[in-house]
């Protein structure tokens, strides 16, 4: 909660330009990472700028030119420590197709002053959106379908590139397009150029793994270069980079005439959105692995600004680039100082150093750009969503298979419907649960816990834990009616967890009410936010506020039905106030299982085989029967005997004791961890032979020699006794 004023004060704060964020307060002991990785980032720009530049119909050099004053300017505006900016695929792409449409020629005259005026009202569009605050919308792409847009992007960029290696030029378009491209390319590949392509990628691969900090991507180039120089590349048939003129690019104002305004306005929207989207999400992507923040709206600023200044240099649209940030990340690149050399390393290749770029082999440069997309790739994260939640995997593969199958639009378009699919799916499968009191305590606890909690005697005390609306408030009419005895007297909803409601759900309400009432059953509503009870106003339901069906507390509404502690339970079990002694053990009665759930059995196993291992070093048997976990009690520690028993004869191989001993100290552990619950807790005392049977019988199972000497030792133990 915050008051209005703070609000006002932090969106004024929002409203200020940050200028050079990251570069404020700088760590002197960046400055070689960041130079280093400017550098590469600069290297490694020359080839990818020039290619997505002819594949947005302008001349190669173009590429080069909108590596320059666009990268300048988003270093000194954006709010991100690390992400670079540049003429990237997606942008390149939409441009060239809309060139298609327009029934204009790729690398023409009437191309070179189309492209600018498109990328001019780009720039308009995302000036628009950052005054919109449109960037909050990224808060609703969640992290499966981030990573998946990623994904897609870096997958996509890769397939455009390996025809490169083979010896032929970059696809264009989606997946089918691409692998055609591919597949075609294949017919006449050229043998030195796939060596030559492969072995670097391996390099780099390899180098990643064991040299991680050095820049094998530079030294591969410098290599490559010396190559072309001094051997014998283009007679192999291997591409080089095209020869580029010294000097730096020309500033003109975009030849509006050139293109319908119409046709510029909607088709620079399209680009625009995709430009904010996909920057957006890969900047943040790169924020939350990181653990930093980001100004969503001054980065849109930022895209704006920087698009401006490439209309105004006869630039394509230019965009947040993975492959360059992935790039620096891995050559540690902290701040913007990074793009700065890289934009300004960039002038001086435009000067004086550009008749180096025509020996650069394609097949190297091709291969740095894959290793830096592949590292940017997240297919761990769909290994780990797969583990833990297969819903949110199939979220992530969509939005991956929308951007690779359906280009980077209807990606962005997919993204955006799963994010939502997904907030609707889990609010319409909440959290719910039962609740009842364990004897002698006053609190409200979950009925399936382990400990022994019980139910009121014809109470239904129901815990809600979602915002209630119409796509899971049958989810609440449902359980609660299916929870209903002959004997109900009360129906008792925690709403702790409902912070709003819809008419749908008021009605759903309103209707549950009736119901009880025409069988005799009170309703309540209880323990939610002061600000339900005006929602309840508003929709028509004030009248259950009036009738006192809407109560502060579960206690309160116990009360109002003349229901006192000590609560009556189910079946007549005794309620009688504990002491605060007993309070205590009894709360901690298989703590363990609580905590773990159903690995409970695993982590078991995992801190007993810690623990024999440690055996070794300390020869303390009693510190393994116990067990190390703070919380372990009577049930937890029957278990924890359970398979200790089961690694017997390993226990005994390492501390060298009697097997029989053995097996007869831990059988008299178990009889003094059942006299503890037969004096703490008597209730539990028939529950914990049941269930000892049980063990035994899985114990016999699984390892009937131990078993029989576990029999042996408790005659021996009833025979003493």
């Amino acid at each position: 909660m915050h008051m209005p004023v703070s609000g006002e004060k932090q969106e004024m704060k929002h409203m200020k330009l940050s200028f050079a964020h990251t570069l404020r307060h700088y760590d002197k002991k960046n400055i070689g990472k960041d130079i280093l990785a400017g550098l590469i980032i600069m290297a490694v720009s020359i080839p990818i700028s020039m290619g997505y530049a002819l594949i947005a119909g302008l001349p190669a050099v173009y590429g080069l030119y909108g590596s320059v004053f666009p990268i300048l300017a988003f270093a000194l505006l954006s709010t991100s420590p690390q992400f670079i900016f540049g003429v990237d695929a997606a942008p390149a792409a939409l441009i060239g197709s809309a060139l298609l449409t327009l029934h204009v020629e790729a690398g023409s005259e009437e191309a070179m002053a189309v492209v600018p005026v498109l990328t001019f009202f780009v720039a308009v569009w995302l000036l628009a959106f950052s005054f919109m605050k449109a960037g909050k919308l990224v808060n609703y792409i969640s992290a499966p379908v981030m990573g998946g847009f990623i994904t897609g992007i870096c997958s996509t960029i890769i397939l455009m590139q390996v025809p490169k290696i083979l010896g032929g030029t970059a696809g264009t378009g989606e997946f089918f397009e691409l692998v055609k491209h591919i597949g075609q390319t294949a017919k006449h590949v050229n043998v030195p150029s796939i060596i030559l392509g492969v072995a670097s990628l391996t390099i780099l691969l390899v180098a990643k793994k064991l040299v991680p900090k050095f820049p094998m991507a530079v030294v591969l180039m410098a290599a490559g270069a010396c190559y072309t120089w001094f051997g014998n590349v283009r007679e192999l048939g291997i591409q080089t980079l095209s020869k580029v003129e010294t000097g730096l690019p020309k500033w003109h104002v975009p030849d509006f005439s050139a293109v319908s305004i119409r046709e510029a306005v909607t088709i620079s929207l399209s680009v625009a959105v995709v430009i904010m989207a996909e920057t957006l999400l890969a900047e943040n992507n790169f924020a939350q692995k990181n653990g930093y923040r980001i100004d969503d709206n001054q980065e849109i600023f930022a895209f704006s600004i920087g698009n401006f200044l490439a209309a105004f240099t006869g630039c394509c649209p230019i965009n947040g680039s993975v492959s360059r940030t992935a790039m620096g990340e891995q050559y540690q690149g902290k701040t913007q100082l990074t793009s700065l050399v890289a934009g300004l390393s960039m002038i001086v290749l435009l000067l004086c150093g550009t008749g180096f770029i025509q020996y650069l082999p394609v097949p190297v440069l091709t291969a740095i750009v894959i290793s830096a997309l592949l590292g940017a790739t997240e297919f761990d994260l769909m290994a780990r969503l797969w583990k833990v939640s297969r819903t949110e995997c199939m979220i992530f593969v969509g939005a991956f298979l929308g951007v690779l199958l359906l280009g980077t639009i209807n990606g962005v378009l997919i993204g955006i419907l799963l994010s939502f699919a997904e907030v609707i799916i889990r609010t319409a499968k909440p959290s719910t649960c039962f609740l009842g009191i364990q004897p002698g305590h006053r609190h409200f606890r979950d009925l399936k816990e382990n400990s022994p909690t019980h139910a009121l005697s014809a109470v239904v005390i129901y815990r809600f834990s979602s915002n209630l609306f119409f796509a899971n408030v049958q989810v609440l009419k449902n359980d609660i009616e299916d929870h209903i005895k002959p004997d109900t007297k009360a129906v008792i909803l925690d709403a702790g967890g409902i912070g709003s409601l819809d008419i749908t759900a008021a009605d759903c309400l309103k209707r549950l009410h009736q119901s009880l009432k025409e069988k005799g059953i009170r309703f309540y509503m209880t323990e939610h936010i002061a600000d339900v009870n005006e929602q309840l106003r508003k929709l028509g339901l004030g009248y259950l506020i009036e009738e006192g069906c809407v109560r502060r507390t579960i206690h309160i509404a116990l009360k109002d039905m003349g229901i006192n502690r000590p609560y009556p339970l189910e079946d007549g079990v005794d309620n009688e106030e504990r002491s605060a002694s007993r309070k205590r053990a009894d709360n901690r009665v298989q703590e363990f299982v609580w905590a773990f759930g159903s690995d409970a059995e695993k982590q078991m196993e995992r801190q007993i085989e810690k623990q024999i291992a440690q055996l070794k070093e300390n020869g303390d048997i009693e510190d393994l029967l116990h067990g190390r976990w703070a919380h372990m009690e009577e049930l937890d520690e029957d278990e924890w005997l359970e398979h200790l028993e089961e690694h017997l004869k390993e226990i005994v191989n390492v501390s060298g004791r009697d097997e029989h001993m053995l097996a007869m100290q831990i059988e008299k552990h178990r009889k003094q961890v059942y006299d503890r619950i037969a004096k703490n807790h008597p209730e539990l005392a028939e529950r914990f032979k049941e269930r000892r049977h049980v063990l035994d019988e899985h114990l016999k199972e699984r390892h009937p020699k131990v078993y029989e000497l576990v029999l042996q030792s408790r005659e021996k133990n009833d025979q003493s006794h």
